[in-house]
C-alpha cells in the first residue's frame, strides 16, 4: 500500500511538471486553522459637523444619545427640552480585529451615518466601545474622521461626489481585550486551503514531507492538511514561517464557464473542452419606425378637421452568420476564435454556451450568476 501511495504521489508531481504548472507558496493558498480575524461593531456620535448633521426632530435616537452623554458628564437637560441641533450625527462603527492583536495596539475603523446626516466631513467621533459577537468590549474608538466625499448645494441644485456620509479613522480604535486562539495548543497545526482541491492537498502534504521529513504532514481531506509541529511556541512560530514559504505545484481548477447574466460577462476556464458539435447562430432583427402623416380637409370642404394619421414601416433583417464546427477536444482559444469569426456578441456567446451544455457537448460546469 505504501509503495502504491508513493508511486501515485510521484506520478502527480511528474504530471504537474509535465503540464508546466506554476508552483505557489503555501502562504498564498492556505491559512492556519484558528488564526483568523474577528469583526467588531459599535454605536457612537460624531460632533463638530458644519450644519450637515442629523435633523434631530426626525432622528430621536440622536437626541437620546446626546442626552445620555450629557447626563454622564453631570449635565441634565430641562424636562421637555428638544434641542434642534445640526452639528451631531448618530453613526455605526465597524472594524476588524486581526489575529494576535494585543492590548494597546490600534486598528482602523469605518464610521457610517445611520440617521439623515448629509455629510460627516470635518466631524470627530467621541469615545465609543466596539463589541464582538459575544457582547464583550474588545476595543474603544475615538478620533477625527477622514471623509473622501463631499457635497455642495445652491439655489435648489446640489452635487455630491463619492459618499460623504461615511468615513474612516486610521488607527482610530485601541485594542482593550485579547482574543484567544488555538495556535499554541496540541502537538500540531492544520492548514486549510482557500479552495478545496484533492490534488493540491496531496501536493501540499508531499512538499512538506519532502522538506520536513516523511510523516510530518498528512492530508485529512480536500481542504485540510495536518502537520506535526513543535510544542514550544517560539519554535512553532519559526516552523510555520518555514512552512508558509514552501512551494507547491497546485492542481488545475475544474473546468467552469462563468456567465454574469446582468452584465453579459463570460469567463471561460482553462480546461474547458467541447465535444464534436456544429453551431449555427443567426440573428433576426425587427425594425419598426413610425412616420405620422398630417391629413387636412380640402379647401372647399364644409366640415372637417386636421388629423394626424399614424403610419408605420416594418423591416425584418435576418443575419447571414454561417455554421461553424467544433472538432473533438477543441480548446478555449479555438472556442473564442470560432465565435469571434461569426461576429457573436457576448449575449450570443451565452446562448451558444447554454445550447452546447444542453446538448452535452460542453465538458465544463456552466455557472450563471
Amino acid at each position: 500500500m505504501k509503495n502504491l501511495l508513493s508511486s501515485c504521489l510521484i506520478g502527480l508531481t511528474l504530471l504537474g511538471l509535465a503540464n508546466g504548472a506554476k508552483a505557489e507558496r503555501i502562504k498564498d493558498i492556505a491559512s492556519v486553522a484558528g488564526v483568523r480575524s474577528n469583526q467588531l461593531v459599535g454605536y457612537g456620535i460624531v460632533v463638530g459637523l458644519d450644519g450637515t448633521g442629523d435633523q434631530t426632530s426626525q432622528t430621536p435616537f440622536t437626541v437620546q444619545s446626546l442626552t445620555n452623554m450629557l447626563a454622564q458628564n453631570g449635565i441634565a437637560l430641562p424636562p421637555g427640552a428638544n434641542p434642534q441641533l445640526k452639528n451631531i450625527a448618530a453613526v455605526s462603527i465597524h472594524a476588524e480585529l486581526p489575529a494576535f492583536a494585543k492590548v494597546g495596539q490600534t486598528i482602523d475603523i469605518t464610521v457610517s451615518s445611520i440617521g439623515n446626516a448629509k455629510s460627516l466631513r470635518g466631524g470627530s467621533l467621541l469615545m465609543s466601545p466596539l463589541k464582538g459577537a459575544d457582547g464583550q468590549v474588545y476595543a474603544v474608538a475615538q478620533g477625527n474622521l477622514v471623509v473622501s466625499g463631499f457635497g455642495a448645494a445652491a439655489d435648489g441644485s446640489s452635487v455630491t461626489v463619492n459618499v460623504p456620509s461615511a468615513g474612516r479613522i486610521p488607527g482610530g480604535a485601541t485594542v482593550e481585550r485579547v482574543v484567544a486562539n488555538p495556535f499554541g495548543n496540541g502537538d500540531g497545526i492544520v492548514l486549510n486551503l482557500h479552495s478545496a482541491d484533492f490534488t493540491t492537498a496531496t501536493q501540499t502534504a508531499l512538499s512538506i514531507n519532502q522538506t520536513m521529513g516523511l510523516g510530518t504532514a498528512q492530508a485529512l481531506d480536500g481542504a485540510s492538511i495536518r502537520v506535526n509541529a513543535p510544542l514550544s511556541r517560539s519554535q512553532r512560530v519559526a516552523f510555520v514561517s518555514l512552512l508558509e514559504n514552501l512551494e507547491v505545484i497546485t492542481g488545475d481548477a475544474a473546468a467552469k464557464v462563468i456567465v454574469n447574466s446582468r452584465t453579459g460577462t463570460v469567463v471561460i476556464g482553462q480546461n474547458v473542452r467541447v465535444k464534436p458539435a456544429a453551431v449555427s447562430h443567426g440573428s433576426l432583427v425587427v425594425t419598426i419606425s413610425a412616420n405620422p402623416i398630417v391629413s387636412q380637409p380640402g379647401p372647399l370642404a364644409v366640415a372637417g378637421q386636421t388629423v394626424v394619421v399614424p403610419q408605420s414601416d416594418i423591416a425584418i433583417t435576418e443575419g447571414d452568420n454561417k455554421m461553424f464546427l467544433f472538432n473533438p477536444g477543441v480548446s478555449l482559444d479555438e472556442i473564442v476564435r470560432a465565435v469571434n469569426q461569426v461576429g457573436a456578441a457576448p449575449g450570443d456567446l451565452v446562448a451558444i454556451l447554454e445550447a452546447l451544455k444542453q446538448s452535452g457537448s460542453l465538458s465544463a460546469e456552466l455557472i450563471i450568476i
